[in-house]
């Protein structure tokens, strides 16, 4: 039911655009990888999504406190994301090496 009164506040006031949250995309995606969840496909879990997330936050708002440009901390974020793939993809070709 409130769903339903937040479209129709939403429409009532013209408030509602199609890119709301485009800016928190990168780190719900940095968020994602971070708690453990693989960009090439498989499972991840709730609460490593949390520790992602906590993760992520304590970074940017450090960035933040520190007056970093956002600028840079995009790309800080994204480094993160490389660095957690990375690390993903050796786990994976560690596991599938020695269980031969």
């Amino acid at each position: 039911m409130w769903a339903l009164s937040g479209i129709i506040l939403s429409s009532r006031l013209d408030a509602g655009h199609g890119d709301f949250g485009a800016s928190n995309l990168l780190d719900a995606v940095a968020a994602v990888v971070v708690g453990g969840t693989s960009l090439m496909g498989g499972a991840g879990s709730v609460i490593g999504t949390l520790g992602g997330v906590l993760i992520i936050a304590t970074i940017r708002n450090g960035l933040i406190l520190m007056n970093v440009q956002a600028f840079w901390q995009e790309i800080v974020v994204g480094l993160i994301i490389l660095i957690a793939v990375v690390v993903n993809q050796l786990s994976k070709n560690e596991l599938s090496s020695s269980s031969k």
